[in-house]
């Protein structure tokens, strides 16, 4: 059903907010790639499968590429479980199908079940400091982390690792009840360059899509990383 047609006058409110009011904020603007990077990250988090459907085709439109469309969806399942990405990956899939993108993509891979472990801590340590080399040893869900999640994702090509951290705390932000994770990962965006004022404009150019509280919430955590 077409909101334009049932709903004409919340429609012009919320697309001057959303499409011109947030996007064109003084001190708060994204090159348009970051923000829909950023936004399609923050869809995912919040299970916006209906507007993420909406969301990737400007995305597309406005310079974002089918494999980086890819690694944001895989790695969300890091962060959100399968459980929870599966639909979006269909989603990107059928978007995809439609504008005569060749699936499978090619692979973007760079490790392989023997050192995934190796440079999934080497990652973290990238992001967070020396002392996560050794933080794997800690048990086995901390073992699984960097195998998994940082050896299996935040090493593949099609993103730089600041464009993943970038989206983990979108992730992690529209989410919610993450908030320590969520600060822990501000405090590693910072280490990779992207400070303060780049993730209030991150939270500031998402916040139509995932609310106040949230967002808010995500303010506050980026005040407490700063602070550490």
């Amino acid at each position: 059903m077409n909101l334009h047609q049932t709903d004409p006058e919340f429609m012009e409110r919320y697309e001057r907010f959303a499409g011109d009011e947030v996007v064109h904020e003084p001190g708060q603007t994204l090159d348009a790639r970051t923000r829909h990077m950023a936004i399609l990250a923050a869809l995912l988090g919040c299970q916006g499968i209906d507007e993420f459907r909406e969301a990737l085709p400007r995305a597309l439109d406005e310079g974002i590429t089918p494999v980086e469309v890819k690694e944001i969806v895989y790695q969300a399942v890091d962060y959100l479980g399968m459980g929870r990405v599966r639909p979006f990956l269909t989603a990107a899939n059928d978007v995809l199908a439609a504008r005569g993108v060749e699936l499978p993509l090619p692979g973007q891979a760079t490790t392989s079940m023997d050192d995934r472990l190796e440079k999934g801590a080497q990652a973290q340590a990238e992001i967070f400091g020396p002392q996560m080399l050794e933080a794997w040893k800690q048990g086995h869900i901390n073992r699984w982390l960097a195998a998994n999640c940082f050896g299996d994702y935040y090493t593949r090509t099609g993103l730089t690792l600041a464009q993943r951290e970038m989206i983990t705390f979108c992730f992690l932000m529209a989410q919610g009840g993450c908030e320590p994770q969520l600060t822990a990962h501000a405090r590693g965006n910072m280490n990779l360059g992207n400070d303060a004022a780049f993730l209030t404009r991150v939270v500031s150019q998402c916040l139509p899509y995932i609310g106040y509280p949230r967002s808010l919430n995500a303010i506050a955590c980026i005040g407490k990383a700063s602070q550490q």
